[in-house]
């Protein structure tokens, strides 16, 4: 656990994003347990073996989550976007995820790096 990260999504303005932010990033932990973290380029990203797997960032009304190294990925039609090496799902106040499908995702998206 890295506390800039921490004091990162803690500093969120809107408490729905601090809690899609939290979320999200139990998903990133479950998906590799031995992620390292940081921030970087003003937002978190998640490293397997020093290469990006995830990152999560936020604007006004929406927090971002990208999955990188998805090119091999089977996703949920329409839910991401974004290049085939590197998805996004945006999410907004109100909106939900599948917990346990992203942590699949994630975890298939990691497992080469």
């Amino acid at each position: 656990m890295n506390q800039e990260v921490i004091d990162f999504i803690e500093a969120l303005k809107e408490s729905w994003q601090v809690e899609l932010s939290t979320s999200l990033r139990e998903v990133v932990h479950q998906a590799i347990p031995d992620v390292q973290e940081r921030i970087q380029y003003k937002k978190p990203h998640f490293l397997k073996n020093g290469k990006y797997a995830a990152a999560i960032s936020t604007s006004k009304d929406a927090v971002s989550f990208v999955i990188f190294n998805a090119t091999e990925l089977t996703l949920p039609e329409g839910a991401f976007g974004g290049p085939p090496e590197r998805k996004t799902l945006k999410l907004r106040k109100g909106d939900t995820f599948d917990s346990a499908q992203l942590v699949s995702l994630v975890a298939q998206a990691s497992a080469s790096l």
